[in-house]
């Protein structure tokens, strides 16, 4: 018996060896530690412990099938709640250090950090054979998604999203009630947030500021291009700075537009063409500051028949924007929600819900009574919108195959179409140069879009926004 083990363990160590940013890990049981069945903790690194990590470690902790088991942050300010909730575990700045020592002792990892470093950290995660939670949006730019759309299908591990939403019975239900054809053909929808509730369309900031002893500065940039530290970038304000955030689209297109994506079956967008809120600084003076978001705009999306689904556009609204209230709601009526809305327009009515679905309704809304509306046909999820940690807990336990609300196959996709309108929204003040040396700006402009490729086939300089391009020696290599 001894020596069949040595040899399996030596065979094993031949074949299936996982090499990753210069160091090599294998599976617990092969190092003698014990095989981990089913049913015990399932051992979870936090990277990136505060801000929403407080939501999501905890969310997932609760289940009580979980050990927190590694924490890492670069910033010792934002780990505070964190270390102290769970002493015993090894606290780590820079996520790859924490891999190469920590990856025999961990199963999954939940990601929460500023959106440019989600694809580098779960990539690497996944190559270990770790599962992965990622944050929303799943990743800074589209060919980023698209990697790791593709590395979950290749490295076989369970995966989710952090849109809550896709696991709440309101998202389910808009869906069966759109697919069961209650407002007949859907044709258009309409979008829009309250978002952003940070600075956008601003220049950037200038000055000198020592970095505080906290934070690895050079660490927190990671991937993204040098520039000298400033405090208006951290915690949060960094959703509106295109080197590391993807602004309103990105922190809530993947709640609001997650639900008409999957009720409508939509796929890769055929064009996206946009319209931004301009600054001025005077009189007739306008700035276009291209480091930020702009403080407003409004995103058309269009997409093709699906089987029987006819085409459709998709209307995005943010920074106080909204769509014309539909003739059917009455004056006093309220129109969404505080976050934002959304409004289906089919052949036989329109249906209006908020954020994640939320108290959905026929217009007019007197349609409501007596309305014998069909029940959801999808699957529940224990606790809803607030399982949907607990939810990706269970199937990492499980295995690859388990269900999960917002897988990467499903989640990557709809990444690609929300980081879609950023692309237009880059695109909308690119400068130009011509003959002469003047300036050029192309304004609002229809981007045509090959999904299969990742390419904008009528604007070159589009395509710059589809791949960014890593800072240092971080690599998305599959």
């Amino acid at each position: 018996m001894e020596t069949t083990n040595k040899t399996s363990r030596r065979d094993f160590l031949k074949s299936t060896s996982i090499a990753a940013a210069g160091f090599v890990i294998v599976p617990r049981h092969v190092l003698g530690r014990g095989f981990t069945a089913p049913s015990d903790k399932l051992n979870i690194a936090g990277i990136g412990a505060g801000g929403k990590a407080e939501v999501n470690l905890p969310y997932a902790y609760k289940t009580g099938e979980v050990n927190i088991a590694a924490l890492c942050d670069v910033d010792d300010r934002m780990a505070v709640n964190a270390r102290k909730s769970w002493r015993q575990a090894p606290y780590y700045k820079d996520y790859r250090e924490l891999y190469d020592k920590e990856a025999k002792n961990i199963d999954a990892v939940i990601v929460t950090t500023p959106d440019h470093m989600h694809a580098p950290i779960a990539l690497a995660a996944m190559q270990l054979g770790k599962h992965v939670y990622c944050e929303k949006p799943l990743t800074h730019d589209i060919y980023e998604a698209r990697i790791l759309t593709q590395a979950a299908k290749k490295y076989k591990v369970v995966t989710q999203m952090g849109n809550q939403g896709s696991s709440g019975d309101d998202t389910r239900l808009v869906e069966t009630w759109i697919q069961d054809g209650v407002i007949g053909d859907v044709h258009t929808v309409h979008v829009w947030t309250n978002r952003p509730v940070w600075p956008q369309g601003i220049p950037t900031p200038t000055g000198k500021f020592d970095v505080p002893k906290e934070v690895n500065w050079d660490l927190w940039l990671g991937t993204a291009p040098h520039r000298d530290f400033n405090p208006i970038y951290i915690p949060a304000n960094w959703r509106g700075w295109v080197d590391f955030g993807t602004g309103s689209l990105g922190d809530m297109g993947c709640h609001f537009i997650d639900v008409p994506y999957r009720a409508l079956k939509l796929g890769y967008p055929l064009s996206v063409e946009c319209s931004v809120g301009s600054v001025y600084t005077g009189f007739f003076k306008e700035a276009v500051y291209t480091d930020s978001y702009p403080p407003s705009s409004k995103t058309h999306i269009q997409f093709p028949a699906r089987g029987s689904m006819p085409a459709l556009e998709l209307v995005w609204y943010d920074g106080g924007i909204k769509p014309r209230r539909p003739d059917e709601l009455l004056p006093d009526e309220p129109m969404g929600e505080v976050d934002g809305g959304i409004i289906f327009e089919g052949t036989k009515g329109k249906l209006m819900a908020g954020l994640f679905g939320r108290n959905a309704t026929l217009l007019p809304t007197n349609k409501m009574k007596g309305a014998n509306l069909p029940k959801s046909k999808y699957p529940f999820v224990e606790g809803g919108s607030e399982g949907h940690q607990q939810q990706w807990v269970r199937a990492c336990k499980k295995g690859h195959g388990t269900y999960t609300s917002s897988p990467f196959d499903i989640a990557g996709p709809l990444t690609e179409t929300v980081i879609m309108g950023n692309l237009a929204v880059r695109s909308y003040n690119y400068s130009e140069t011509n003959a002469k040396g003047e300036n050029i700006y192309p304004g609002r402009k229809k981007l045509l879009w090959d999904g299969q490729n990742m390419k904008v086939t009528n604007f070159e300089p589009a395509n710059q926004f589809v791949k960014r391009e890593y800072k240092g020696n971080y690599k998305l290599n599959l």
